[in-house]
């Protein structure tokens, strides 16, 4: 990772530190009976990742000359509600990896086997309980913190009252209508969805919860609890543009990338038959030999690794992922024409630190 991002992940690690102490505080913390769920419930908190979008959230709520630390519990609130959609979205993806640890559901139906004497069939759907137990719970977790807001920071009390309601309602609506769509795309034909529909799919289920973390940091940030002030709308376009191109950034990675870096299978998306960006693009490309090679590998659950690499192959080969990348920094380039509106400040030079590194990361 080149050396200009190093401020950028100071930054974010400040701010992850700050973020799992007030989220593992006794005041805080959660226990359970039976330690299976709870181990459930903390395994993808304890693993790290990256946590991007409570810092985001957080440089949002400084941008505007607010007290960053004031927004550690919508924060905290992101890091739980985004790590409820991964565990079941790797679920709905059957990966076996995640942050570089056992998937909740596939760990779990390991542990039945281990430690319950469950056979494949038992423990496999043990697995799968455990898992959409520990996603609720995680989501419960995440409402339960928002009033702190007001109790503790002494923010206006509608303004936590008004964030719920957008993450629980409007966010949500929008994040799980773009996963059940790109669910029912990977079983579409690719001459009948266009890439604007990918795209828009992009933004559902990733762009979104971005947008939030912009919009609700710098609401924080300005004690201001409607979210029509002119600095909220800027960021949050700032920040739905990026999560866009995260996204985009991610399918890359998600067949170019170093595996051990990854910390998740690299390929997986092949062999789940998404319909990326990649793939709508390089496809229409290819001889009808590679094309019919190509089909017969997307959504293979049988397809070798060799396959998987030579279809990566032929993506490359064919401007697939050079024209993803292109999308992506374009998607940048509109995002730092909103950050623009903002006044000069440390925090908005990580902003425009974290755009970069988006589209030039390598995990």
């Amino acid at each position: 990772m080149s050396e200009k991002f190093t401020p950028l992940m100071t930054a974010i690690t400040e701010r992850q530190s700050l973020v799992k102490n007030y989220l593992f505080s006794e005041q805080n913390g959660l226990h359970f009976a039976y330690n299976h769920l709870q181990d459930a419930v903390y395994s993808y908190v304890r693993a790290g990742g990256k946590s991007l979008r409570p810092a985001v959230l957080m440089f949002a709520c400084g941008a505007v000359g607010g007290d960053d630390t004031t927004a550690i519990p919508a924060a905290a609130t992101v890091e739980l509600y985004h790590t409820f959609t991964l565990v079941h979205d790797d679920i709905i993806d059957r990966d076996e990896m995640r942050r570089g640890v056992p998937t909740v559901h596939h760990d779990f139906a390991t542990r039945a086997k281990a430690e319950l004497g469950f056979n494949t069939q038992q423990a496999n759907h043990y697995g799968l309980t455990i898992a959409i137990l520990a996603g609720d719970m995680q989501q419960g977790w995440a409402a339960s913190l928002l009033p702190d807001l007001h109790f503790i920071h002494n923010l206006p009390a509608q303004l936590p009252l008004t964030l719920t309601r957008e993450l629980f309602r409007t966010i949500q609506t929008t994040l799980i209508n773009g996963e059940t769509v790109d669910v029912m795309q990977s079983q579409t034909s690719f001459d009948k969805i266009s890439e604007a529909e990918v795209l828009q799919m992009l933004w559902q289920k990733t762009g979104v919860l971005y947008e939030f973390c912009g919009r609700a940091g710098a609401a924080i940030g300005l004690r201001h609890p409607t979210l029509d002030h002119p600095l909220i709308h800027a960021m949050g376009q700032f920040t739905g543009k990026c999560g866009t191109a995260f996204q985009i950034q991610d399918d890359i990675l998600g067949i170019t990338a170093d595996e051990t870096k990854l910390g998740k299978k690299v390929g997986a998306d092949i062999i789940e038959g998404k319909r990326t960006i990649i793939v709508l693009h390089a496809l229409p490309k290819m001889s009808p030999s590679q094309h019919k090679f190509t089909l017969s590998v997307l959504g293979n659950h049988n397809a070798t690794r060799a396959d998987v690499q030579e279809v990566v192959g032929l993506l490359q080969k064919h401007g697939g992922i050079a024209h993803a990348k292109n999308l992506a920094e374009g998607y940048v380039q509109e995002a730092l024409s909103h950050l623009a509106l903002l006044p000069d400040s440390q925090y908005k030079d990580w902003l425009g630190l974290w755009a970069d590194y988006i589209i030039g990361r390598d995990l």
